[in-house]
């Protein structure tokens, strides 16, 4: 007789990381690597994790693992090491803080494995992870940014930049990463006699897209070491100037990590300039990602239009 699972709820799951007592980091990792066997792989990964209250989101495929987590403090050093002697190519692999590190980052420990740590499939396209844009470090970029012969271009999806991205930057907006994929080269065959600068939050896209580049024969292709995040606490340690405007955008409850006073978002009802977070729709049918002014959230009742408000 098979004994059923108990569910608890993510409101109960909420209230139990709140009622903690200890501080949790937030950190996130990448690599792109040959994995025989993701089944195995995870379950060494999900066996540590659920023992030392390890949450968070993690995705594993043949080609490597992309995660966030939420650690225990006094797990840090142990899950580090943990993960480096996973395997032998996981020895150099680079872990990313987040800016902050609150308890409302993950309620439970989600482990998938993927077809890609990172949907990406172009027609005759196959990803070397050897042949990649160079990395640069934080003083690098910022010295880029006031070239004419540079630009930067962020691989976000559109909500995210929209939010906060680096001064002078520009971006293809789209839905999902693997739209801007497909249409990046031609969108910057205009600029392919300049170097160009790709970045998002922690790197994971900038491989995949400067990769895609120089298979389309640009030359002067650069990606930012470590993403957004690795720029930001760069460029904190060594006490150089912030490039990086408005908030960050994160995958998790928090939804975004405030970088500098900037604010670049409007009302969607209104159009006013409006320092919210961005919430989902209550039309369950819609559930629209979209930022409203406190006006309009009493107005609409948290719907994004009318229309939604009166289904």
């Amino acid at each position: 007789m098979s004994v059923q699972k108990k569910y608890i709820s993510s409101l109960e799951l909420k209230k139990k990381v709140l009622k903690e007592l200890f501080l949790r980091y937030v950190l996130s990792f990448y690599k792109y690597f040959f994995i025989k066997n993701p089944t195995e792989f995870s379950n060494k990964i999900k066996k540590i994790f659920i023992k030392k209250n390890i949450l968070g989101r993690i995705y594993i495929s043949k080609e490597g693992i992309n995660a966030q987590i939420s650690i225990p403090w006094y797990f840090l050093k142990f899950i580090k090491l943990f993960i480096k002697n996973l395997d032998i190519k996981l020895n150099n692999i680079n872990f990313q803080r987040e800016l902050s590190n609150k308890k409302i980052s993950f309620w439970k420990l989600i482990i998938k494995i993927r077809s890609q740590i990172l949907s990406s499939k172009i027609k005759n396209f196959i990803f070397d992870r050897n042949r990649v844009g160079k990395y640069l470090n934080a003083e690098q970029v910022n010295q880029y940014i006031h070239k004419k012969n540079a630009i930067l271009v962020d691989m976000r999806n559109h909500y995210e930049y929209y939010i906060g991205h680096f001064k002078n930057s520009i971006t293809y907006p789209s839905q999902t990463f693997k739209i801007q994929l497909k249409n990046l080269h031609n969108f910057l065959k205009d600029y392919k006699k300049k170097n160009i600068i790709l970045y998002c939050t922690g790197g994971i896209r900038c491989e995949k897209a400067t990769s895609l580049l120089l298979y389309y024969n640009f030359k002067n292709v650069f990606q930012i070491f470590g993403g957004i995040l690795g720029y930001i606490h760069e460029a904190k340690i060594k006490n150089l100037p912030i490039y990086f405007l408005g908030k960050l955008f994160v995958f998790d409850a928090r939804l975004e990590e405030k970088v500098t006073s900037d604010i670049f978002t409007k009302c969607k009802n209104c159009k006013k300039i409006t320092n919210n977070k961005y919430i989902n729709c209550r039309n369950n049918f819609c559930h629209l990602l979209f930022i409203q002014c406190n006006s309009c959230s009493k107005k609409f009742n948290f719907f994004c239009s009318e229309k939604c408000k009166n289904i």
